[in-house]
């Protein structure tokens, strides 16, 4: 025990002279779908729709990690030391994958996982695609092929011919099923369209691209191939050269920094970009340059912009109803996305409803369904209602749109409170659904809700019943009780939920053992607006000090007194209900004269077992007499959790 002393003798001088008191204390936290892909980075990623798996490379991690479209882990395929390029069978029973530290390609078997063979072919192979049954590679500025058609794998490097790809970006390739024969390969600027329906590739033309294109693809009709990077005439784009001559073309323009293109069977583009500050996947029907749906990534790191697509990350589902794409945070964390319903244009539905109306009188309600392309006139919409006597909704008659757009119908509310009007679209082949709502505030009779004991102060553990008084409602009578006790470390709990009686009474108990809210709220019901009343009760502190060294108890007059000898020093123990960093303020007095007298006063911190130790140093005389109190002030004493609350005073007698 800490502890500090005062002498009653200095204590008389305060009276006198005013020194200072000095004591002492002493105590004992439909939608898309995104997840996050366990990978050090990303080299390539395709999509098997048969099994409805996506594959993405990880050449940091030396391995394959398998999905299901939802992007949960399937599979990993681990011992792929660099595995960058991937691609997939025409059948869809092999996924190929380009091993490039170990100057490979294996194959893997899309129903079980399993590798199935591996594929030395003399370089380190890098881009993938299949043609006709052919594997196509890149290698460093070149690219070759492997048969495995045969009784032995047959490889043939350096088929570029005579093209000078040179580039830091690595070699592209490009083709398409639809496309049977053709191959197209690209690298520093350099690009070139080649016939591989014989044995080697035969190049058809070759021509010139931007140096920052990171990847290439080829249309399902065979006439045009896009880059991810390109000037569609107006700034940054995916471009697009015709295949014949490789002149360029209309592409698709991109606001920021285009880094993928990717082309789904049925010719719709997905264009990706590196932008944190505009939307990353861009959605594009062939031919047309202005997107139809794009997607922007959330911020998941510490940036002040949203997470970049990872270059080259984006695959197509076979049916278009999906693009997977690949985003990474600035902690190096790398997500799967499931971008759904791609090719749909996003209508918007815009519903607007009074702010408020009475009850039981007609409302009109307005609104409009755009979209890219103007939907017909006459489209259904569905209207639902809900209120307070459905809270599930209740169906309304359709209602169809005008040429513009435009849609109004009207509805009488039978119920007050929060009424809300959804009106939904269900889409089409081309528009994905739509919905959109509005709410009305709709008129209640005011309810009467009192409670009783507001403002009114008790005894430290005193228990009190609080009662609310309901008045006429129409058929909700119940009311639920909270009690809030000041201070931050106990939350707001509920007492009670009931039925107010006969008389519209509903009572709790509370353990005042804090100044405390009460609250009593009736949630209303369809023609009773809610209501809420609030009573502030106050509970005294529990103060106790016991006192110590004395050598008897006595009277004078009709008070006690402790009696010590002129040189024992006295000890005082108080006791209060703990509350962290609460202080008792000690209050000493001297008798002097036939009047008490202020020595002063000073705080100290409780223990967390509640208690304070204070010890006086004794006065080394006789005949002076004194008394201390030990109190708790409200937002003096650290707190403001209970009501001002002085305890007894103590008083002694030092005598020889």
């Amino acid at each position: 025990m800490r502890t500090r002393s005062i002498s009653i003798a200095t204590a008389l001088a305060v009276v006198l002279s005013s020194a200072a008191l000095a004591v002492g204390t002493a105590g004992p936290a439909a939608a898309d779908s995104a997840k996050v892909l366990p990978v050090k980075s990303v080299g390539d990623i395709v999509v098997d729709g048969t099994h409805r798996r996506v594959y993405v490379s990880d050449p940091t991690g030396g391995k394959i990690v398998v999905t299901d479209y939802a992007g949960t882990v399937k599979a990993t395929l681990t011992g792929l030391s660099g595995v960058t390029g991937l691609a997939l069978s025409a059948d869809s029973g092999q996924v190929y994958a380009a091993v490039k530290n170990t100057n490979r390609i294996v194959s893997v078997e899309t129903g079980t996982y399993t590798q199935t063979a591996n594929y030395p072919v003399g370089a380190a192979p890098g881009d993938l695609e299949v043609v006709d049954g052919r594997i196509w590679f890149a290698h460093g500025t070149d690219f070759g092929s492997l048969d495995i058609s045969g009784a032995e794998p047959v490889v043939h490097r350096a088929q570029r011919g005579d093209v000078d790809f040179s580039g830091a970006f690595g070699m592209f390739l490009a083709a398409d099923p639809a496309v049977p024969g053709v191959l197209v390969a690209g690298n520093g600027g350099r690009l070139a369209v080649y016939d591989v329906s014989a044995d080697g590739a035969t190049m058809r033309v070759k021509g010139d691209m931007d140096t920052g294109v990171k990847q290439l693809d080829l249309t399902p009709d065979g006439s045009q191939v896009l880059t991810s990077w390109g000037n569609p005439g107006y700034g940054y784009g995916i471009g697009a050269y015709a295949t014949t001559d490789l002149s360029k073309q209309a592409g698709y323009p991109i606001d920021a920094y285009p880094n993928a293109v990717r082309v789904a069977p049925d010719g719709s583009v997905a264009g990706g970009s590196d932008s944190s500050y505009d939307p990353d996947v861009h959605i594009y029907r062939p031919g047309d340059p202005v997107p139809v749906r794009e997607y922007d990534f959330p911020n998941t790191g510490n940036s002040s912009g949203a997470d970049p697509l990872v270059d080259g990350a984006l695959a197509w589902a076979p049916d278009a109803s999906r693009v997977f794409a690949v985003s990474v945070n600035t902690y190096g964390t790398y997500t799967l996305r499931a971008l759904t319903d791609p090719t749909k244009e996003l209508p918007t539905l815009k519903v607007s409803a009074p702010a408020k109306s009475e009850r039981a009188k007609k409302l009109t309600v307005t609104g409009k369904l755009t979209s890219k392309t103007l939907l017909a006139a006459g489209t259904a919409l569905t209207v639902t209602r809900t209120d307070l006597e459905s809270p599930n909704g209740k169906a309304l008659p359709a209602v169809k749109t005008k040429a513009d757009g435009t849609f109004s119908f009207t509805d009488t509310p039978p119920a007050g409170g929060k009424v809300t009007y959804k009106v939904a679209y269900a889409g089409d082949s081309t528009h994905a659904p739509a919905a959109g709502s509005d709410a009305v505030e709709v008129s209640r009779k005011a309810t009467s809700l009192t409670l009783n004991n507001n403002g009114k102060l008790y005894a430290y553990g005193k228990d009190v019943t609080f009662t609310a008084h309901l008045g006429s409602t129409y058929k909700n009578r119940t009311v639920s009780l909270y009690a809030d006790p000041f201070g931050t470390d106990k939350p707001k709990k509920l007492l009670k939920t009931a039925k107010v009686n006969s008389r519209g009474n509903v009572s709790a108990t509370v353990d005042m053992t804090r100044d405390t809210t009460v609250t009593a709220v009736f949630a209303g019901d369809a023609r009773s607006a809610g209501k809420t009343a609030k009573s502030v009760a106050y509970a005294h502190a529990k103060v106790s000090t016991s006192v110590s060294k004395h050598y008897k108890t006595g009277k004078i007059g009709s008070t006690t007194y402790y009696y010590f000898r002129k040189n024992t020093d006295p000890v005082f123990t108080t006791t209060m209900n703990y509350y962290s960093g609460r202080k008792q303020r000690f209050q000493l007095q001297v008798y002097y004269q036939g009047r008490w007298y202020d020595a002063g006063y000073e705080y100290f911190r409780l223990g967390t077992n509640g208690k304070s130790t204070v010890r006086l140093e004794a006065p080394g005389e006789s005949g002076i007499r004194a008394r201390m109190r030990s109190s708790y002030i409200n937002g003096s004493s650290g707190d403001n959790v209970n009501s001002t609350t002085h305890g007894s005073w103590k008083y002694l007698n030092f005598t020889d």
